[in-house]
C-alpha cells in the first residue's frame, strides 16, 4: 500500500522510492530510480530525472525540472520556476548523457523563484539564494547570495533571517533567539 498521496495527473515511474506523507501535485513526472523522502511536497508540473535525490521534507514549488546529479539533503526549499543544470556546455547534436556534473544542496537551504543554479556548484547548509540569482560558484553554508553572477551580501540564520554581526562577530537570530559566530568566514551556531 502506497503511503503518499499522487494526483491523478502525475506520473510515477517504477523504480522510484517515495516517502511516507509526500505530496506530489498535478502534471508532475518522476522519472525511474529517483527518490523522494518522507513528508515532501512536489507541486504542480514538476519533473524529477532518474536518480535524483530528495531528502525528507523538501518543498520543490510549481515548474521545477531537478536533473539527474541533483542531491537536496532534508529540508530544501526550491523556489517556483528556479532552475537546475546538469552539463556545463550543452550542444543539440553532442550527446553528453555521460557527462552530468553533480550538484549538492546540503540541508536547509532554500533557492528562491527563477534562480538558476549551474551544475558541480554546491549549496551550502541554511544557505539562502535570492529570487532570480544565477549560482557560478559554490555558496558557503549560510550565506545569503543575489544577483547575475550571485554574490554574497550577508549571512543568514537558520530560521531564515538576516544576521548582524556585532565587533566580536556574534549574531543572534531576534525571531528565534538562535546565536551565531562568525570565524573565517565560517559561520557556527552556537546555541
Amino acid at each position: 500500500m502506497e503511503n503518499y498521496f499522487a494526483h491523478e495527473t502525475a506520473i510515477i515511474d517504477e523504480g522510484c522510492e517515495i516517502g511516507n506523507g509526500t505530496k506530489i501535485w498535478h502534471f508532475s513526472h518522476v522519472m525511474p530510480n529517483s527518490t523522494i523522502g518522507e513528508n515532501c511536497n512536489i507541486g504542480q508540473n514538476v519533473v524529477i530525472s532518474p536518480n535524483v535525490v530528495l531528502g525528507k521534507n523538501v518543498k520543490v514549488q510549481n515548474n521545477v525540472s531537478i536533473y539527474s546529479g541533483v542531491i537536496c539533503e532534508d529540508d530544501v526549499f526550491l523556489g517556483p520556476s528556479m532552475v537546475f543544470t546538469n552539463v556545463i556546455n550543452p550542444r543539440s547534436a553532442i550527446v553528453r548523457r555521460g557527462e552530468y556534473s553533480k550538484t549538492l544542496v546540503k540541508k536547509g537551504a532554500s533557492i528562491g523563484a527563477n534562480a538558476t543554479i549551474v551544475c558541480g556548484n554546491d549549496i551550502g547548509e541554511y544557505a539562502f539564494i535570492g529570487a532570480g540569482a544565477v549560482v557560478t560558484k559554490q555558496v558557503l553554508p549560510y550565506a545569503l547570495v543575489v544577483g547575475n553572477p550571485s554574490k554574497q551580501i550577508g549571512w543568514i540564520s537558520e530560521y531564515g533571517h538576516r544576521l548582524k554581526f556585532d565587533k566580536n562577530n556574534l549574531a543572534t537570530c531576534i525571531e528565534s533567539g538562535e546565536k551565531y559566530q562568525l570565524k573565517d568566514n565560517k559561520i557556527e551556531k552556537i546555541s
